[in-house]
């Protein structure tokens, strides 16, 4: 017989996945990197600081990824909600590895503001959750559709060289239409135009601040 979790349980349980998650390597994926025995581009100091810029917004991309959905899943009313979400940000933590790989290829830093995008991003998705699963399943098909703009446009900037970087990029995109596509099918609603102006406002300054920090 399975042991049902109290909330004291639950909430531990997210502060030590919280801590793990900014302090400790994204070591251990459940799929390998695409970009996995791919030769390093040749890049000038330029291509590879802007290169690492880009990386590092999808990297904290997944972080907030990682957050709302365990948020959502924190407070979600029905058990199977709360499984199919923390599956989810399972999901992401290979896209989260992939790409903290790629920024030590590139020796490059994570954003230093990962622990305020992590919490903020939480604190949305744990919101959303407490006013119906399917609000909440809306939010994952928003976040997932501005994620994909977001790859699309990373994408069309990466030098014409740099394959390894591509390749994480693609993989990423498909997974995230996978996402999306799964959580319409879970019943999620859309979202009103306020939600989703306010969710692109907090991309952009998302995006903004962790290309440079």
């Amino acid at each position: 017989m399975f042991r049902k979790f109290s909330i004291v349980d639950r909430l531990v349980a997210e502060v030590d996945h919280f801590v793990k998650i900014l302090t400790q390597p994204a070591a251990h994926p459940t799929r390998n990197s695409p970009a996995e025995g791919l030769a390093e581009p040749l890049l000038t100091n330029k291509q590879q600081a802007h290169v690492a810029g880009l990386i590092r917004v999808d990297h904290t991309g997944e972080i907030c990824a990682q957050a709302l959905y365990r948020g959502q899943g924190f407070v979600a009313k029905d058990e199977t909600t709360r499984a199919h979400l923390y599956q989810a940000a399972d999901e992401e933590y290979d896209h989260l590895s992939w790409c903290e790989g790629r920024l030590n290829d590139l020796m490059a830093k994570k954003s230093l503001l990962n622990p305020l995008w992590y919490l903020n991003s939480f604190m949305i998705g744990a919101t959303a959750g407490m006013i119906s699963d399917k609000i909440s399943y809306g939010f994952v098909i928003e976040t997932e559709n501005q994620v994909m703009k977001h790859l699309e446009s990373h994408l069309m900037q990466l030098p014409q060289q740099d394959e390894k970087s591509r390749v994480i990029l693609e993989q990423m995109h498909k997974d995230e239409a996978e996402h999306a596509d799964h959580a319409q099918s879970a019943g999620g609603v859309k979202l009103p135009v306020w939600a989703k102006l306010l969710m692109k406002a907090q991309s952009k300054v998302m995006t903004t601040v962790a290309y440079r920090i």
